[in-house]
């Protein structure tokens, strides 16, 4: 495993805590599909969450949210149908929300969620 991918797995567990803390119901983890993966799958309440983690070590080349482009969110509304279309569940809403993880070298990580990005 390459340095980068063990320091996004933490990255994606801290914010798989973080949701679960703030009273969602974490449904999957890493769920892939022939368009692309979906970091975090959940649940708060009647809304079905779909979460994009980015993880990073310092702010020096960006902080992790300028990572996430228009690109990717449309992406993300695509992999959001893909999973519903795969699942026999259904929600009253459906939302994109960023998870932005800093894990600094010394101190403790810095983590801030953004709901509803898009």
């Amino acid at each position: 495993m390459r340095a980068q991918d063990g320091l996004a797995d933490y990255g994606e567990r801290l914010a798989e805590r973080w949701l679960c803390q703030a009273g969602m119901v974490v449904l999957a983890r890493r769920w892939r599909c022939p368009q692309g993966e979906i970091d975090i799958v959940a649940r708060d309440g009647d809304c079905l969450v779909v979460c994009e983690v980015k993880t990073r070590r310092s702010l020096q080349a960006g902080g992790p949210l300028e990572a996430v482009t228009p690109a990717k969110f449309a992406r993300l509304r695509r992999l959001a149908a893909a999973w519903l279309a795969a699942h026999d569940e259904r929600f009253a809403e459906v939302r994109i929300d960023v998870v932005a993880v800093v894990v600094p070298r010394f101190g403790a990580p810095q983590i801030e969620h953004l709901a509803a990005v898009v």
